[in-house]
């Protein structure tokens, strides 16, 4: 697999490390790979900068060192050492307990009282054996292991959880289908392992996705959850260091419940229309959704797998007015398609409403200030998570969806309701009001 694969990245974040190594590199592979060689000290992190294509090798990641924000800076941090579970005997177990199962404090493998250790960093330089971390450099069955602090025990095993154990795959509910909007099981630890935040609560990260906000939700406990079309379930960390990150849920095995009845015809905003028209309402032909030409999008049919994006049909995949596409016009990016009503009353209500609007720009991209953006972006550009515009948490204001009906403030879209100079949201951080989300504008030869 792809070498990035084995780290979580983080866009816009600095962490503050002494034990560093400067490299020129030209891309983020490149840098990993220094990350992978590094001999001056255990490389558990990397920075790279876009602009100076500096890449730094780091001994220490965001759990263990001060975070802020950079822009131009991208955090990758080693998955194996922010895991604070175990998988199979823990041999690769890099986590930070340091304690027996009986809860007694384990010796340093480096010290020789009260114990003389066989396994010794020098000895073993690749088993991790940093501080006193429970570790298990000799392949023991029963799993992460240290000498202890107590004279009258040499050792004992560590109660490092199963990162097995996270997901039950046989358990009702703990596998998803789509990209569970839908799930509701019991899984409360990140795909790093790290204990998920209750909803309910504000400690160590202030937020604004609370139960009365989000009713339908199903916002229980502190189980991952989906309430914002994320790609997948996620949740608020309890590291202070980590605000939020994906949940490791598996897709289920079985089909899908079919939504409706995949509609050949509208019924509502069509969300369910499955039908094979393919040319917008003024006859430009549909672009297929999975290419990226003469339009780069973001709705691609492997990563939405319920939205019924085959070939290219007209679709409405984010909850927009009705069905539409992209275009194969390099002028227009995209456009509404008629899709005929399914019965004669909605004819009628659609023939009521039928007005010219102005075709909003699509999800990626703005146009001018912005002002008509309709799409579903929900994240600023540093990376934080914007508030519902219906709420009044973390921060209370008056951009609220009543006093400006023309600007549809649904959900925490990114929106620009009072004419900034680009669309904008306030953010679930309580130490942001507000941020300009993380749109481009699009470019000029885009048809208004």
């Amino acid at each position: 697999g792809d070498i990035l694969d084995a780290y979580l990245r983080t866009d816009g974040v600095w962490i503050f490390t002494r034990n560093k190594q400067f490299y020129k590199t030209n891309n983020e592979k490149e840098c990993a790979d220094k990350c992978e060689a590094e001999r001056n000290f255990t490389c558990r992190a990397f920075l790279f900068t876009r602009k100076k294509l500096q890449c730094l090798t780091l001994a220490e990641n965001a759990k263990m060192a001060v975070a802020f924000t950079s822009t131009d800076a991208v955090l990758y941090e080693k998955i194996i050492y922010l895991m604070q579970c175990k998988r199979g005997i823990g041999t690769d177990y890099r986590g930070t307990e340091a304690k027996t199962q009986r809860g007694i404090p384990c010796q340093k493998w480096a010290e020789k009282i009260p114990h003389k250790p066989n396994y010794t960093p020098e000895k073993y330089p690749n088993a991790g054996l940093e501080e006193n971390y429970c570790r298990n450099p000799d392949e023991d069955e029963g799993g992460p292991w240290c000498y202890t602090t107590d004279p009258a025990m040499r050792f004992d095993y560590c109660a490092i959880p199963d990162c097995e154990d996270q997901v039950t795959q046989t358990g009702e509910g703990e596998c998803m289908q789509c990209n569970g909007e839908d799930y509701h099981g019991e899984v409360s630890r990140t795909e790093s392992g790290l204990e998920c935040q209750r909803w309910d609560v504000q400690e160590p990260h202030m937020h604004g996705f609370i139960l009365k906000h989000y009713p339908d939700k199903d916002l229980k406990m502190n189980y991952c959850r989906n309430p914002d079309g994320e790609l997948r379930p996620w949740c608020f960390t309890t590291n202070p260091n980590k605000r939020w990150e994906y949940c490791n849920i598996p897709r289920c095995n079985t089909p899908p419940p079919v939504s409706g009845l995949d509609l050949q015809c509208l019924s509502g905003k069509g969300e369910d229309y499955r039908g094979r028209i393919a040319i917008t309402e003024s006859g430009n032909a549909c672009q297929h959704w999975n290419t990226q030409f003469p339009h780069k999008h973001g709705w691609i049919p492997d990563r939405y797998p319920c939205k019924g994006l085959e070939e290219n049909y007209c679709r409405n995949p984010d909850g927009e007015k009705k069905p539409w596409c992209y275009t194969t016009n390099s002028s227009v990016r995209w456009e509404y398609c008629t899709i005929p009503p399914c019965d004669r009353t909605e004819q009628g209500i659609a023939g009521m409403n039928n007005v010219p609007v102005q075709v909003p720009l699509a999800e990626e991209c703005y146009r001018g200030k912005g002002q008509s953006y309709r799409g579903t972006a929900s994240v600023t550009v540093s990376g934080k998570k914007c508030q519902a515009w219906s709420s009044m948490f973390p921060h209370t204001h008056i951009k609220t969806p009543d006093r400006f009906p023309d600007a549809d403030l649904r959900d925490n879209y990114c929106r620009n309701p009072d004419g900034d100079s680009s669309p904008w949201c306030f953010t679930t951080d309580p130490n942001t009001i507000w941020e300009y989300c993380n749109l481009k504008r699009c470019d000029d030869h885009t048809q208004e």
